[in-house]
């Protein structure tokens, strides 16, 4: 994405600010070193001048006292004022000196003269007196706020504290020059980073415009623009990356061509392929899917990409990644619903790169629904053929082996045994026909036999033939006319499922029950309904009637000699001839058994 980079957050502007920092820390650090340093130095300067200055003064005091101590008082005093007057400078506030007991002998101070002859109370004084030793403080003058330096040197004569000498100098004039250091260091600073600041952006102008010209280089590769190449300032460094990176556009365009090919070989495969593919990155997410896979797994492009593999698959309660990684091979997906059956078998192969490392998962993706149910069905019919050719076999062989036994030799059992094998072979003649009828059917390669037929006269003749055979407590009731109606139909076929429906019927109807044949006659086709009133069959189950070996009442329709074929049968047969056929019941108010025929236009029949 190409985005402008912010002012503060462009190199350019970050160089430049980076040089300012450095010089004016480093200004900062000489400048504050060296004013700590002058300040020291000014102070110890300032301290030893006034220490040497006491030392010269407290001689000449003591001198004057060792050498007049005969004179009077006062004249000692005027003496030593006029030694002080000649001792005072600029730099010095007030020069004192104070007797044993603390008497202010004289002072350098115009103003102070009035203190002469009067107690000091100062503790410096007290001290000094006491320890004959010299005492030095500096302290903040209340009255102008001014630094003041006071030392305190004894007088001795004769090895005795006779008085001391009490200094006080004011240190201002050393804190101005240091005032004055500090202005100097400020006006250099801002005049070394006025300097700075023209440097670092002609030097930033210089590093960073190549690396622009990289910058909107990239931009344009990013846009798939690789005419573009990046202009060369120089031979050091920068001016070697822009060589590289020219080269690197010109290979990047030669892999480009040669992936945008293989992409649409792979697309044009993956396009054209019947089957689903989902390539994966390394660890599991979707990278690549083909519009088959997409409509197998019934999910929109745009939420599949960048999801988990075996989350989209459903899979992930009994796989990991690393299981397939470490074992790939095909599993089999039941994805069927209460309403539809769908299976997909799913084969994995893992992506390698040059040195054998896991780079991804392709999984292809077959739909073998249609395998799975005929597998299914399969498995179920040769369960169902064997358990209906087991039950007779078992009966017959079980009366069998009693007449070989000489049950034979016994007239009131022989004969009953007789008929139950009869009825158990005729069961298993009947079975083998209708699975031979129904195996007939399944390969297609039977025919229909049509002709034009009268219906309702058809009709009243299957129902003429059951009704001379049905028990005397069971009615038929006819509820349509006989007004002639021509269909074009196989009459043997449709024999057969009439017969199928209506043996059912009969089976199943309660004594004294009736069964109604209704005939409608539809506008392209005509609608048979056969209803009973016997026990009815479960809503659940009604789906299921028309399977092959499926049976409502297992124990009663095997003891009336049923395969359970027959209405499969029957609805191959209608199905065969372009109609449909379906049940309605309501479980113990009866079952009707519909079904329909169309009606063929007089020119849409081949007469050859």
């Amino acid at each position: 994405m190409n985005r402008k980079v912010g002012f503060f957050k462009s190199i350019h502007v970050k160089l430049v600010v980076i040089n300012i920092l450095l010089i004016f820390i480093a200004l900062q650090i000489i400048g504050v070193y060296f004013v700590q340093q002058l300040e020291k130095q000014l102070v110890t300067n300032f301290s030893n001048s006034l220490n040497d200055r006491v030392n010269l003064l407290v001689y000449n005091v003591e001198q004057e006292i060792s050498n007049n101590s005969h004179e009077h008082e006062e004249a000692i005093t005027g003496n030593l004022k006029n030694l002080l007057f000649d001792f005072a400078s600029s730099d010095i506030d007030e020069v004192r000196i104070i007797d044993n007991k603390n008497k202010i002998l004289a002072t350098s101070n115009v103003y102070n003269q009035s203190l002469v002859g009067k107690r000091t109370t100062d503790i410096l004084v007290k001290r000094t007196l006491l320890s004959a030793a010299k005492s030095e403080k500096v302290f903040i003058n209340k009255e102008n706020g001014h630094r003041v330096r006071v030392i305190v040197a004894p007088v001795k004569v004769n090895g005795n504290s006779t008085a001391v000498v009490y200094l006080m100098a004011s240190m201002e004039g050393i804190y101005r020059q240091i005032a004055q250091v500090n202005k100097i260091f400020i006006t250099g600073t801002i005049i070394a980073t006025i300097i700075t600041v023209v440097i670092g952006i002609v030097m930033a102008r210089t590093i960073t415009r190549p690396i622009s010209d990289m910058r909107k280089q990239a931009n344009e590769l990013a846009k798939g623009n690789f005419s573009r190449t990046v202009k060369i300032y120089g031979h050091d460094e920068i001016g070697q990356l822009s060589m590289t990176f020219n080269t690197l556009t010109k290979k990047l365009q030669e892999a480009r061509a040669t992936t945008d090919g293989e992409r649409r070989k792979l697309s044009s495969v993956l396009k054209n392929m019947r089957d689903g593919v989902i390539a994966t990155d390394r660890k599991g997410r979707i990278i690549l899917v083909n519009e088959p896979a997409l409509q197998m797994l019934d999910v929109p492009r745009e939420t599949i990409i960048e999801q988990d593999l075996l989350s989209v698959l459903g899979l992930t309660d009994e796989y990991s990644i690393e299981d397939i990684y470490n074992d790939p091979h095909s599993i089999t997906v039941d994805y069927s619903t209460q309403y539809d059956t769908y299976f997909i078998k799913i084969s994995f192969s893992i992506i390698q790169n040059d040195s054998g490392f896991n780079s991804g998962i392709i999984s292809v993706l077959y739909d073998v629904t249609d395998q799975e149910v005929i597998d299914r069905e399969r498995r179920e019919f040769v369960a169902n053929v064997s358990h209906e050719l087991r039950t007779p076999l078992t009966t017959m062989r079980s009366y069998l082996e009693a007449l070989s036994e000489g049950a034979w030799k016994e007239p009131s059992i022989a004969p009953n045994f007789i008929d139950v094998v009869q009825n158990e072979t005729e069961r298993m003649i009947r079975l083998v026909t209708d699975l031979l009828q129904l195996s007939k059917m399944d390969s297609r390669d039977y025919r229909l036999y049509k002709e034009w037929i009268n219906f309702p006269e058809y009709f009243n003749r299957i129902i003429d033939r059951f009704e001379m055979t049905k028990p005397e407590n069971i009615n038929f009731v006819r509820n349509f006319n006989s007004s002639p109606l021509f269909i074009f139909v196989d009459d043997d076929k449709i024999t057969q499922v009439l017969d199928n429906i209506i043996s059912n019927a009969v089976k199943y109807s309660p004594q004294g029950g009736t069964i109604n044949f209704i005939l409608r006659n539809k506008d392209n086709f005509i609608e048979l309904e056969i209803r009973d009133q016997g026990v009815g069959i479960p809503r659940e189950e009604m789906d299921q009637i028309f399977e092959r070996f499926y049976r409502v009442d297992k124990a009663r329709s095997r003891k009336l000699g049923g395969t359970g074929l027959g209405l499969a049968i029957a609805k191959e047969m209608v199905e065969a001839h372009g109609g449909n056929i379906w049940a309605k019941s309501e479980e113990g108010n009866g079952t009707s058994i519909l079904f329909t025929l169309p009606i063929e236009n007089d020119d849409e029949v081949d007469w050859e």
